[in-house]
């Protein structure tokens, strides 16, 4: 790397120069954060700790909630440092790491959170064939493709960086390593590049998010004979994913389909997809759901019993 690089380390902008902004942005990330692992992490002790809550779908969710942990840390806790340093510097080693870890567990949830709309639209619109399909085998090998896809997209991603010269200046105007913003300081042609990038990371968030969205409405079109609580309940469901999706991948969508330029708002727009939604998952798929909300007192019934004894 060393041959190839004279730059050695990179400066982030962050979201703002003033000093104010930068303490309240401490004090806001700090807490979404906190919410994320301790939000995902009660899921996941929860999931693991309830044998009640065997069925693919909360095998499926079991996954979301670690691969959201993994995701939000590969980048909050830098931003939250960051938020009160003068001087906000990151290796070229470590900004490379930081690039493939995003990429890597957000194109895993991307393909997770199409996993789960499956398994939503097999429950509902084949029940009787639920059991069948979606059996133990299929289950794990859904999520090691989510796996695999997020490793070959992310892959993709550093293998396209990775071999830009970079020889000055070392400025990144965001809060986190990025595809399009390390372009704008390479000091070679990166047009062909920035067309790459698009295919893989823009179409891919797009492709997913068009087949979220079908599923969603091919499961409220199966559910039109329901009764009206029925209908209700679902739309009610189906609302809330959509609401998480899109702030998922409405965000990716518009800053990874332009591959000529890169705006200074899109790090505030990188905001949703990296730190407010993952909080906001637990929330809608897990703690609006009655199993899971029995479950949840179980365990704390059982907590507070041994604190007692």
């Amino acid at each position: 790397m060393a041959n190839t690089h004279n730059v050695t380390e990179f400066i982030f902008l962050g979201l703002s120069s003033n000093r104010e902004v930068q303490k309240v942005c401490f004090v806001a990330f700090l807490l979404l954060y906190t919410a994320i692992v301790l939000g995902n992490g009660l899921i996941l002790l929860v999931l693991v700790t309830s044998r009640s809550l065997a069925s693919p779908m909360y095998f499926l969710l079991g996954y979301l909630s670690f691969v959201e942990i993994c995701y939000s840390s590969t980048t909050a806790p830098k931003l939250i440092s960051d938020s009160l340093a003068e001087r906000k510097a990151i290796s070229l080693e470590g900004c490379m790491t930081q690039l493939f870890f995003i990429h890597f567990f957000g194109g895993t949830e991307s393909f997770l959170l199409v996993m789960m709309a499956y398994d939503r639209y097999v429950a509902i619109c084949k029940p009787l064939h639920y059991a069948a399909i979606m059996n133990r085998w299929a289950c794990a090998a859904l999520v090691g493709m989510a796996w695999v896809g997020g490793f070959v997209h992310s892959f993709a991603q550093i293998l396209l960086v990775f071999h830009l010269p970079f020889c000055g200046p070392n400025v990144i105007d965001h809060y986190f390593c990025d595809t399009l913003p390390l372009l704008r300081l390479a000091c070679s042609d990166t047009f062909l590049i920035g067309l790459l990038i698009v295919t893989n990371a823009g179409t891919l968030s797009l492709i997913c998010f068009l087949v979220l969205l079908a599923s969603y409405a091919v499961i409220l079109l199966h559910l039109r004979t329901r009764s009206s609580e029925g209908r209700r309940k679902a739309l009610s469901t189906c609302g809330s994913h959509i609401t998480v999706v899109t702030l998922f991948f409405g965000p990716c969508i518009f800053i990874y389909l332009r591959p000529s330029a890169t705006l200074s708002v899109d790090k505030v727009v990188a905001v949703f997809y990296t730190v407010i939604t993952p909080p906001l998952n637990p929330v809608i798929y897990s703690l609006r759901n009655a199993e899971v909300k029995k479950a949840v007192e179980r365990l704390w019934l059982r907590t507070v019993r041994l604190d007692e004894k």
